[in-house]
């Protein structure tokens, strides 16, 4: 049995640092909700696909914006989350530490970091406390997991992790800040591994076929990429599957129309993952029996050719966008 989890990164942003106030009703609701002619793609559409499927997702949630635009807005995806029955976990990005009202979040703290690597290990605790008691405030069972934001983590962030009691990290991506994370200079985390008291659940990566690593994402993985990449997975005994997503990441980049393709991605995966529940669990962080492996496996594989039908599906996808 492999265990898959389906990561999902919710996050609001103004598209920019100007403004913002007045910018945030709208941005919340095509963030959160997904609006479009055809109906709303956010995050209650990939809530109910999971649910319809009987699946787990994981939601790090991103709380740090409620300094500035208070707590209801956090309630509501909070909410509406828990309501459906899926894992709300915590994650961080910094760039709104210095965007508190009255005050900055943290003393001091007045330009932009945008990544938690960028804090001291004081600063990280605090930071992580933080956003705690600001998913508490709005409602959400105390999360067990953690994700940095951008992935901007370091060897300090399990430290931090570890004086709240979290004890599963999910921040480690091979092809972004892993390797110069501090974990294990010199070797590529690709499976589940334990570090003084703190799981880390590295992002599943694979080689395109062209020596390149990417991550397993909807919007960078095609449907017959994924899926072969989950087999391979299961075929050689690995522990786990992390798959990345966002609230989102089913719309085009001007947010007024669904990403068809990505949507069928989403499709297909839930329904492929349902069909082959004897292979697969798809679940969350909380209950969680996790197999740790000694020995980090070479990051799985696909071929040219999927490659290069994926490009061509991408090429669709920027088309008709």
């Amino acid at each position: 049995m492999l265990n898959v989890f389906y990561t999902v990164d919710v996050e609001v942003w103004c598209d920019g640092w100007n403004d913002i106030d007045s910018k945030f009703p709208a941005a919340f609701q095509s963030y959160v909700y997904g609006p479009t002619a055809a109906g709303n793609f956010g995050l209650p559409f990939q809530l109910k696909l999971l649910s319809d499927h009987g699946l787990t997702g994981v939601f790090f949630v991103e709380p740090l914006f409620a300094a500035r635009f208070g707590i209801e807005p956090l309630r509501e995806i909070v909410g509406m989350i828990e309501a459906a029955g899926h894992e709300v976990q915590l994650h961080l990005h910094t760039e709104w530490v210095d965007e508190g009202r009255p005050n900055t979040i943290l003393p001091n703290s007045t330009h932009k970091r945008q990544y938690l690597r960028m804090f001291d290990l004081a600063e990280q605790t605090q930071l992580i406390g933080i956003g705690l008691d600001y998913l508490a405030q709005a409602g959400a069972r105390r999360p067990n997991a953690f994700r940095a934001g951008s992935f901007g983590f370091n060897h300090l962030t399990l430290q931090a992790l570890q004086a709240h009691g979290i004890v599963h990290d999910s921040s480690y991506n091979a092809t972004m800040f892993g390797p110069d994370s501090g974990l294990v200079p010199g070797t590529l985390l690709t499976d589940c591994c334990a570090f003084d008291g703190v799981l880390e659940h590295p992002m599943t990566v694979y080689d395109d076929g062209f020596g390149r690593l990417r991550h397993a994402q909807l919007t960078a993985s095609s449907s017959a990429e994924m899926e072969t990449l989950l087999w391979q997975a299961l075929e050689r005994g690995q522990s786990e599957f992390v798959i990345l997503s966002h609230n989102f990441e089913l719309l085009n980049p001007a947010k007024n129309r669904a990403d068809a393709v990505v949507v069928k991605r989403l499709e297909k995966l839930c329904r492929f993952v349902s069909d082959n529940r004897a292979h697969f669990n798809m679940s969350g962080f909380h209950g969680l029996n996790a197999r740790t492996v000694q020995t980090q496996p070479l990051p799985l594989a696909s071929t040219r050719w999927k490659t290069g039908m994926r490009t061509l599906e991408q090429a669709y996808r920027r088309r008709y966008q």
